[in-house]
């Protein structure tokens, strides 16, 4: 495979090692959601059945862990949007069921911000990216919503996804339900 901008060859990922990548990165993922951003990497080794330096050779440090976790579940939910949309009954249960794998991806993002505390331009790079790719997702899910008549809102995309985020933030106590409130916020856009 050729880099054509810069005439240089790039070596093709074998599928067995794209999928062993992403073997890892949803294992990480996983144990991140259980005991956040600083568990032991033998844990995550364990999730994926894999060794300590395997995980090591694929990411030498926990940011470069953490980042690759980040950009493949931003990814992943970026991919979704046309997915359900085309699964799903309507455009409104395929945002419903888009938005909750979005909540999904917030719960990892927390530690985030505190895992680069150290790297402010990193994290903004990556918050870029984040923006870049989820919010014309959430968008396509949004206006198909509204087209088909099951929604009434002013509200776009990047608004209603600051909503949810802005909802999420308060996860960490046990007592508060973020999805409960993420669900009357979505009832709340229905028409009718």
């Amino acid at each position: 495979m050729t880099d054509v901008a810069a005439g240089n060859e790039v070596p093709r990922r074998r599928a067995d090692a794209v999928r062993n990548n992403g073997v890892l990165l949803d294992a990480a993922a996983a144990v991140f959601v259980r005991a956040g951003v600083e568990a032991p990497v033998r844990d995550i080794a364990t999730e994926a059945g894999v060794g300590v330096g395997t995980i090591y050779r694929h990411f030498p440090t926990r940011t470069d862990l953490i980042v690759a976790v980040y950009r493949h579940q931003v990814e992943a939910c970026a991919a979704a949007g046309e997915i359900l949309l085309a699964e799903e009954e309507t455009p409104y249960a395929a945002m419903v069921r888009w938005i909750d794998l979005f909540v999904d991806f917030l719960v990892t993002k927390h530690g985030l911000a505190a895992a680069m505390h150290s790297d402010a331009a990193g994290f903004e790079t990556l918050h870029a990216y984040f923006i870049d790719r989820l919010v014309p997702a959430c968008a396509l899910l949004l206006d198909a919503a509204i087209a088909s008549g099951e929604v009434d809102t002013r509200m776009n995309a990047l608004q209603l996804m600051y909503g949810v985020g802005n909802l999420c933030i308060g996860d960490d106590d046990p007592r508060y339900d973020a999805r409960l409130l993420v669900t009357h916020l979505l009832a709340g856009l229905r028409r009718g």
